[in-house]
């Protein structure tokens, strides 16, 4: 079944049960109307889409957009330094949103119970974990046992304390075991709207091959931190197929197709709804993934890369001064380019990762400035300025994900069936067929590089450049490890990456005594400085102690 938002038919659901939704294009609120259907008659299958299109969509935004500049995948020319140079201080991102999907999530976690809907019960604890699990791996600390019940009273609810990560990490676990059990029986058993469920049209094996996989990510995330019970967590369900079924093909991905209807349900970069180009143009390919793909001759380079418009040659042949276009190729003699960075690759050119001030700059680009085009350095494919295509999926969870998984663990040593090269293999084989170029398979797998070197590197590498598009899995997976091992440029706001967003100042002024407890629990670094605990520098409790990845 296709997977996408439902924009028109959950619209014209919610007016016929007289709900008031405030605005169709973006789905993130549901409203409830005083003159209408009150939240104790909710439809858990109205709520369903508000909560699967808003988080995927947000989710995605944030991966490929904000954070793909950390991850060295995209880096800006225009309006940059946030996405270059970590320009993070004094909060950058609300979580605001996401309490909002977790609100609507909550009300149809609490009438699926009432009403004994096994399959919403179950979906509503795979994305109250995947959501938590966002936000802590975001901010750290943040409210989780006390959040979502303001409706009881009182200041505990009302401003609720931050929870330790430890605490946040394991109630998810819990609820994806839940989870589990509900979602175990056959499909055709569950009462439920397949239309509303927009990532996998009502299945619930599918779901819980969702919740499974998900439970894989985040222990694996304890694995540096609570080695054993990560362990122990990824042997039990590993050891139990028939009871803790994952995913294991492309098939059975957590994705979800945008529309394209409209800016609100549109791929984030495209150029159909932003009249001025802007999203598009400046967003370039960084010089640290298309070195490293063209080094490894990796077919995805083309599927998400541009060519060169104009390549440049450097000509010892031509007299002084020399700067001209011949054939579609910009020839300059020595002296023009002496003391200047320039990339002659007759093909694809990526921007340095924080590579100055001046990025538009780069390669000699003649029209430097914030609306300028660069002949010389790839901008992305031209899919990405569509609202919508086969390959422009907000993705959630994908199958080369859990197979780099296992490999980690194979190569840890930890209990699993298949040996790290398998998992390691079968990742790469899904990431490609994921993206189109499942034929290049075999070669690829053989080439210097890529055939199996039993490291953790090279496994950290591949699972890197096969979140293309889900920034924050890789970010994650980075602070884990400090693989892959990242060059900072020149022009970013520290030496070494971030390792977390910092609190906004709202969040510390409304629930000021509970921020400040929070505060003290995150350990400041000599990379910290004036913004103290609440810096992107700052370590939360998951990294604590484990001397990564700096």
């Amino acid at each position: 079944m296709k997977r996408h938002f439902i924009t028109i038919l959950y619209c014209a659901l919610v007016l016929g049960m007289t709900l008031s939704v405030s605005a169709c294009k973006d789905l993130t609120e549901i409203n409830i109307n005083p003159n209408g259907v009150s939240e104790e008659e909710a439809n858990p299958n109205l709520l369903l889409p508000t909560v699967l299109t808003g988080a995927a969509s947000r989710y995605s935004e944030l991966s490929f957009w904000d954070l793909g500049g950390v991850v060295q995948y995209t880096q800006f020319d225009a309006w940059f330094e946030g996405h270059n140079d970590y320009k993070w201080t004094g909060g950058i991102l609300s979580w605001d949103a996401f309490y909002g999907y977790l609100r609507d999530n909550e009300l149809m976690r609490s009438r699926a119970q009432k009403l004994g809907l096994d399959f919403h019960h179950g979906v509503s604890l795979v994305m109250r974990a995947y959501i938590f699990g966002f936000i802590t791996d975001l901010w750290g600390d943040a409210p989780y046992t006390d959040a979502l019940k303001a409706e009881l009273g009182g200041a505990q609810y009302s401003f609720p304390k931050f929870d330790q990560q430890d605490v946040i990490y394991k109630g998810i676990l819990e609820e994806l075991k839940q989870a589990n059990q509900l979602l175990s029986r056959a499909d055709a058993s569950y009462e439920v709207l397949a239309s509303a469920d927009v990532y996998f049209g009502g299945k619930a094996s599918k779901w819980r091959r969702f919740a499974n996989s998900l439970a894989l990510r985040y222990y694996m995330r304890l694995a540096e931190k609570e080695p054993q019970f990560a362990k122990q967590g990824i042997e039990q369900i590993m050891a139990n197929a028939n009871e803790f079924p994952i995913i294991t093909d492309a098939k059975d991905e957590v994705v979800m197709d945008f529309v394209g209807n409209n800016a609100g349900d549109s791929w984030p970069s495209n150029t159909v709804y932003d009249a001025t180009g802007s999203n598009f143009r400046r967003m370039k390919m960084c010089a640290t993934l298309v070195d490293r793909l063209q080094q490894l001759q990796d077919p995805r380079l083309q599927v998400w890369a541009k060519k060169v418009e104009i390549p440049i040659e450097i000509r010892s042949t031509e007299p002084a001064g020399t700067d001209k276009i011949v054939n579609g190729i910009r020839i300059v003699s020595p002296d023009i380019v002496r003391g200047i960075p320039v990339d002659t690759d007759a093909e694809y050119v990526g921007l340095p990762a924080s590579g100055s001030k001046n990025p538009s700059a780069y390669n000699l680009n003649p029209t430097p400035g914030q609306t300028s085009m660069n002949p010389h350095v790839s901008y992305l494919s031209d899919i990405y300025k569509a609202a919508k295509g086969d390959l422009l999926k907000a993705r959630l969870l994908a199958a080369s994900e859990v197979n780099f998984i296992l490999a980690e663990a194979a190569k840890k040593g930890w209990s699993v069936p298949e040996s790290a090269k398998t998992y390691y293999e079968s990742g790469i084989r899904s990431s490609l067929q994921s993206w189109g170029k499942a034929n290049d398979y075999s070669a690829y797998i053989q080439r210097p590089g890529v055939a199996f070197d039993n490291t953790l590197q090279q496994i950290m590498e591949q699972k890197w450049i096969s979140n293309w598009s889900t920034g924050a899995q890789a970010w994650f997976d980075y602070r884990r490890t400090g693989y892959p091992m990242f060059v900072v440029g020149p022009a970013a706001t520290r030496t070494v990456l971030p390792v977390r967003i910092p609190y906004m100042q709202n969040e510390m002024s409304v629930n000021q005594k509970n921020g400040e407890e929070a505060l003290k629990r995150i350990e400041k670094t000599a990379y910290s400085q004036a913004d103290n605990e609440n810096s992107a520098w700052s370590k939360s409790w998951l990294l604590q102690g484990t001397n990564k990845p700096w």
